[in-house]
This record gives C-alpha cells, structure tokens and sequence, in this order.
C-alpha cells in the first residue's frame, strides 16, 4: 500500500518549512534587520496561505488550486513585500506605543523584505521534493514539477535542523560561534537532499532498465512504461516503485491498481468540477468499479485507506469498462544502501 497516502494533505509539512526559515536565521541572516528571524519563518510558510481555499472549494477541488499561484514568481515577489510591510508596521506601532523591545535592531525594509523574500523562496524548493507536485512558473505555465526525493515528512530531516537550531541558540547565549551550527546544518541538509535525489533517479532508471517491451494497445494513451520513485517514510534510502504502460492500470510495488478503463472514465467525467479538478492534479490516475458499477477516480501516488477518500472521486453514472490485466512483473530487489 502507498505510504505516501498516510499524510499527503500537505505537501511538506510546515514544521519543515519554519525550521528552515530558523536554522536560515541562526546562520547569521537575523542579524541584518530587527524583526528578521519572524520574516524568514512567516515567510517560508507564506506561499501555503493558498490554504484558505478550503473556505469556499469543495471536495477535491482544492486539488486544481493548491501549490499553484502563490508558488509562483509573481506571488515569491508579492507575498514578501506585503509581510515586510505589515513587519514594518508593527515596529512602528509598538514603537509609537512604547512597547517595542528594547534589544530589537532597528528595522530596515531592505533588509526586512530580503529576508522574507528568502523565506518564500525557500517554500517551493522544498514542497518541489516529494511526489505531490508543484506548479512553480504559474500563472504563466500550468505544468507541474516533481522531486520525488524525500517523503512527505522526513523525521531525520526535522532531527537535524532541531538540532543545529538548539546547538546554535545554546551557543550564542553562551556567547560562542553560534553561526557555525546552524551553517553546519544547512549544509548537511543540503548534501541529505542530494543523495535522496540522486538514490531516486538510480532507483528510476535501475527499475525502467528491467521493465517488458509489450506491445501498444488500443486503450493506451502511450506506449511508454511511466515509472515513479515514491520515497518512503523512516527509510530514507528506499523507494516504492510505481508504474504504468499507459493503459491506466499501475503496478505499486507487488500490487496492482486498477479495475476499470480510466481514459474512458475521464472523458465520461469531464465537466464534473470535482472529476476536473483531480484530474487537473493527478499524477497517476487510474479507476476502480463502485459496488453499483460506476467509477471511482484515484490516483496511485495516493492510496492508503486512512485518506483515499481525500484524493478520489466517486463519478456516478460513468460505467465501468473492464481494463486487461497487466503480466505479472518481477522487479529486481532494491539495491543496498
């Protein structure tokens, strides 16, 4: 079963992004303004204010609009201008109250908008890193990008950047190099990242390499084995393997999903807003037939039970058409750590 599934409403957890924006600000960027270290983490969770969509979208609709506008560049140079004004804003007003803290560096509004600029930019690197996808250039291209580097919650990443920020603050009360870890940290999270990037790719092409040349069929949208390294949770260094011929039916791992001809089920449902919506954002969507005989959509990035019904649509009225099995494929064992 698809462990991405197990927590996929977001896509990193903003735990990650404010911890990058601190261990950002422990590395010496929260002393060029006053108020810098609250412009690096607001900032690196800025972009996901997209979540207020939840107020007036339905069901899966929040699919289409989610990890779009306001991860784009328009939105990277818009948001931090309006968080370092309303900063801004607040330093004078505590100062015209007399609240302001006596130990606050002057503010600076170059500085201040630099620093939640980098905030923001730090957002869409990270939610480009696992399997759910990002529009990075809207509003001037709707396609969307993949990382497929680390699960969705990555416990060892949190461990270290926990760590270095707790190093550095200890240091710096201690009147210590209180850069040094936090600079430490970035850079060991940077190297994290590019082994789980690299450990995807081999993954990718070691399994595409071993994978059948079957014949196109006429239900087939292409004649291409689509192949996704899903990185898993706890085990940095393992992937599921997820995989198609293009028919609509995908291999996860030793299962397989899939019962009903998928392309058929998508031009039945267009116009649903629902069904358009998903379908606008999945990856990998394939079908499976309802107790009445209708389709439900899914998509096979996202199939735990604990939150298929968040990425699937029920589509009354759409029969469904029996998809041919796939043969049965043996993968090779995944390669050693």
């Amino acid at each position: 079963m698809n462990a991405n599934g197990a927590l996929a409403c977001k896509a990193m957890d903003n735990l990650t992004h404010s911890l990058v924006g601190a261990v950002l600000g422990q590395a010496g960027l929260k002393r060029t303004t006053g108020l810098a270290m609250p412009a690096l983490i607001i900032g690196a969770n800025l972009p996901d204010v997209d979540a207020a969509c939840f107020f007036w979208l339905e069901g899966t609709e929040h699919l289409a609009f989610r990890r779009g506008i306001t991860h784009g560049p328009p939105a990277l140079v818009l948001l931090p201008l309006i968080l370092a004004g309303l900063l801004w804003g607040w330093d004078r007003w505590q100062t015209k109250r007399g609240t302001r803290p006596e130990g606050r560096l002057p503010v600076r509004f170059g500085w201040l908008y630099a620093m939640a600029f980098i905030g923001c930019l730090s957002h869409p690197f990270f939610d480009w890193l696992n399997v759910y996808g990002i529009r990075l250039l809207e509003p001037f291209s709707s396609q969307w990008f993949y990382g497929d580097t680390l699960f969705i919650i990555d416990v060892w990443l949190w461990a270290l950047l926990m760590a270095c920020i707790w190093w550095s603050r200890r240091q710096e009360k201690a009147g210590g190099e209180w850069m040094r870890p936090a600079r430490v940290g970035i850079a060991v999270g940077l190297a994290y990242v590019g082994l789980n990037w690299g450990i995807s790719q081999v993954e990718r092409e070691r399994v595409a390499e071993t994978l059948p040349h079957l014949e196109c069929s006429d239900t087939a949208v292409s004649c291409d084995w689509t192949v996704i390294a899903s990185p898993v949770p706890l085990v940095p260094w393992q992937r599921e393997m997820i995989m198609t011929f293009g028919d609509g039916q995908w291999s996860i791992g030793s299962d397989s999903v899939g019962t009903c001809n998928v392309w058929r089920a998508m031009e039945s449902a267009r116009g649903n807003p629902q069904a358009d919506a998903f379908l606008f954002w999945s990856r990998a969507p394939f079908a499976t037939r309802a107790a009445d005989g209708s389709v439900i959509l899914r998509d096979a990035r996202f199939t735990d039970p604990r939150v298929g019904d968040r990425f699937s649509v029920p589509s009354p009225g759409v029969e469904c058409i029996p998809l041919h099995q796939l043969p049965d494929i043996d993968l090779p064992e995944p390669a050693a750590p």
